[in-house]
């Protein structure tokens, strides 16, 4: 299935992407500014099931950022809408199949870290995955690592571009670890004081998964949440995704020039012409 949809889309969108781009919930915005678009719906391509969350368009938008040849996905699969480890992972497994070295995941999430504000990004520098359904479940799948070592799931140089970019651009970021939990319902207070206990600056219901087929890959990872909202128990009023669509919107306007910076850096490390 992998080489089917890899294939279909080469044959759209005609080049080899070095840098994958995850678009989490609202911040489809962010593809506005890819340059030379070939938009591919999920649905037009092998073995892609339509995503059924509100704020993922479910398609791949091909071309440009800051002279990189890039493959921009606006949604993603969630465990939560019933789909299995296959699904989750086919889009990260489709751009591998297309050639990008790079990764960069992005994701609206509840801050539990207190200088975590909503519309503030943070840089996702270690993961808790409690989704407790395992990524790489299964046959072990061509090129894959069996038992990927997770001692580093985001890449250190990326890490470091990616500060640099954010001061290039005068946008505050700050690290963290992500915590992902399965969902769809939002955490209980009793649960956000779990998570923080256990370490965890942020939570969400996305992008562990996508982390861990892409290290069975060997893809160099980075990660970036968008802080959408206050964990249960730390904010006023009922948590509510509408706002937490609101909130990625505004924060998609500050993400974008920071993602120019970074990819103007280079980050799949390829020879670029002109």
């Amino acid at each position: 299935m992998v080489r089917q949809a890899a294939q279909a889309l080469r044959e759209r969108i005609g080049s080899r992407p070095g840098v994958h781009v995850v678009l989490g919930s609202g911040l489809g915005s962010v593809a506005d500014g890819v340059e030379d678009q070939v938009v591919v719906p999920f649905a037009e391509l092998p073995g892609f099931p339509r995503p059924t969350v509100e704020g993922h368009a479910g398609r791949f938008v091909a071309g440009r950022i800051a002279g990189a040849p890039v493959l921009v996905q606006q949604g993603r699969f969630h465990y939560y809408e019933g789909w299995d480890a296959g699904i989750v992972g086919l889009p990260v497994r489709t751009g591998h199949a297309l050639g990008a070295r790079t990764l960069v995941l992005t994701n609206a999430a509840g801050g539990i870290r207190r200088d975590l504000a909503p519309g503030s990004l943070m840089l996702i520098d270690d993961h808790l995955h409690l989704g407790f359904r395992a990524p790489l479940a299964g046959p072990v799948r061509e090129r894959e690592a069996r038992f990927p070592d997770m001692s580093r799931p985001y890449d250190p140089e990326l890490l470091a571009l990616a500060e640099s970019a954010a001061l290039e651009a005068g946008v505050p970021l700050s690290r963290g670890v992500y915590a992902m939990v399965l969902g769809p319902s939002f955490e209980t207070p009793a649960e956000v004081r779990a998570l923080r206990a256990a370490g965890a600056d942020a939570v969400g219901m996305s992008t562990t998964p996508e982390v861990v087929v892409a290290r069975a890959l060997g893809q160099r990872v980075l990660g970036i949440s968008m802080i959408s909202n206050w964990a249960a128990g730390l904010g006023d009023g009922a948590l509510d995704h509408e706002d937490v669509m609101a909130w990625a919107d505004a924060a998609g306007r500050t993400l974008a020039p920071m993602l120019k910076a970074l990819l103007a850096q280079n980050p799949d490390g390829r020879a670029r012409s002109g």
